[in-house]
């Protein structure tokens, strides 16, 4: 065997170990679709090296040269359709619809030049670069758009993407560099250039692979770590996730020092509720006051349930007086909202305590500032909205009062 028919055979299993990598992320999670998408990509990839060590052998060359031809540019398909689908976005069919039928075109042109031209290597090489380039494009169309927007793996990638297309440039250039690829399909293995190419394809090969499981790895802990911080029933952080970006926040507050306000809310006669109605009837409850809170929050504040009826809102560039004013909004679209399965005339309300952040005050204490305003909410009767002022704001008024 030549060195680049055993270079050939470690395409293959690395391959085959890479498409096993990504079926057991899919069957991990069928969320991640994306998954069995490059893992078909490496089977096509399997495909497409066991075509060019069975090259020789071909009967027929031209039909071995062609098949081999489509099977890496079904490799790449795939692949880009799998890169659609881990960016969430839809893949862009015409345009790859349009560069398959190009690249099967070009596929079939070069079939009748002759062996070694720099032309028909462009033309046998052209495809890839095309390919890959759409798959660059996608990656930095898509992650652009994403909410959490671009991150440095997602540019890393395209990066790449960008280099591996290019490659496929170099590579009719490269033929004539290293003295051609063979007078005859069979003799293409024993050539200097087959060995350099079979090489950096290994490279690139492995480098894509580990760049997409790093990117499908990052979104798995990802979302393991929203779910441990995401309460089920109502969607919001729980205590551990509000508490982690309490804590972030104010930890940052004097790099910039805007306000932060925190409002604690808590279900009034939730008990009554579960014990009248049902623990069913308290679950649709308090569904209810999430879906009330996020409809009055704006995109940076930070919702959270933090207990069975109590709920945390942390309002970042908001003061005292603001905060107030968010809480009494809460309060009367709760009041009047109508919930499913309770007769048209049940109300429901909840109290709220509300404190602003004090300079150099920790996190624990403002909760706690916040939550003693909420008990004060409850004594006086539910349904309200109390006020716990900083201790400094707090002796500057009773100075003032002397």
């Amino acid at each position: 065997m030549s060195g680049t028919g055993f270079i050939l055979v470690i395409n293959l299993v690395i391959a085959g170990l890479f498409c096993v990598s990504f079926l057991l992320i899919a069957a991990y999670d069928r969320r991640y679709l994306s998954a069995r998408w490059f893992a078909a990509a490496y089977v096509m990839g399997m495909v497409y090296a066991s075509l060019e060590f069975l090259l020789p052998i071909f009967g027929n060359v031209h039909v071995g040269v062609f098949l081999g031809h489509v099977a890496f540019l079904g490799a790449l398909l795939l692949l880009n359709i799998g890169l659609a689908h881990r960016y969430e976005a839809v893949p862009p069919r015409l345009v790859l619809a349009l560069a398959v039928v190009a690249s099967v075109v070009a596929a079939l042109l070069l079939q009748g030049m002759p062996r070694g031209t720099f032309l028909r290597n462009f033309l046998y090489q052209g495809p890839f670069f095309v390919m890959q380039a759409i798959g660059a494009w996608i990656v930095l169309r898509a992650s652009a758009t994403r909410p959490a927007g671009r991150r440095p793996i997602d540019a890393f990638l395209a990066a790449f993407l960008v280099f591996s297309a290019l490659h496929y440039l170099s590579k009719p250039f490269l033929a004539v560099m290293l003295g051609g690829n063979g007078a005859t399909a069979q003799d293409y293995l024993s050539t200097t250039y087959a060995m350099v190419s079979q090489t950096m394809g290994a490279l690139i090969v492995v480098a894509t692979a580990l760049l997409l499981l790093a990117t499908l790895i990052l979104d798995m802990v990802r979302d393991i770590t929203t779910r441990s911080e995401t309460d089920p029933l109502s969607g919001l952080f729980n205590r551990r996730g509000f508490e982690g970006r309490l804590a972030d926040i104010v930890d940052r507050l004097p790099l910039n020092g805007m306000p932060i306000s925190l409002v604690i809310c808590d279900l009034d006669h939730f008990k009554t509720i579960n014990d009248t109605w049902g623990h069913a009837a308290g679950d649709r409850v308090i569904t209810a006051f999430a879906d009330t809170l996020r409809e009055s929050a704006a995109g940076h504040h930070v919702l959270g349930r933090v207990g069975g009826e109590e709920f945390a809102v942390l309002l970042p560039g908001s003061n005292l007086a603001s905060a107030r004013l968010f809480a009494e909004s809460v309060r009367v679209a709760f009041s009047g909202r109508r919930i499913d399965g309770f007769p048209e005339d049940a109300a429901f309300t909840a109290s709220f305590g509300v404190g602003e952040i004090a300079p150099q005050e920790a996190a624990a204490s403002l909760q706690a500032r916040a939550d003693a305003a909420l008990y004060k909410a409850k004594r006086a009767g539910r349904d309200c909205v109390r006020l716990s002022r900083s201790p400094a704001v707090a002796a500057t008024r009773r100075t003032a009062i002397r």
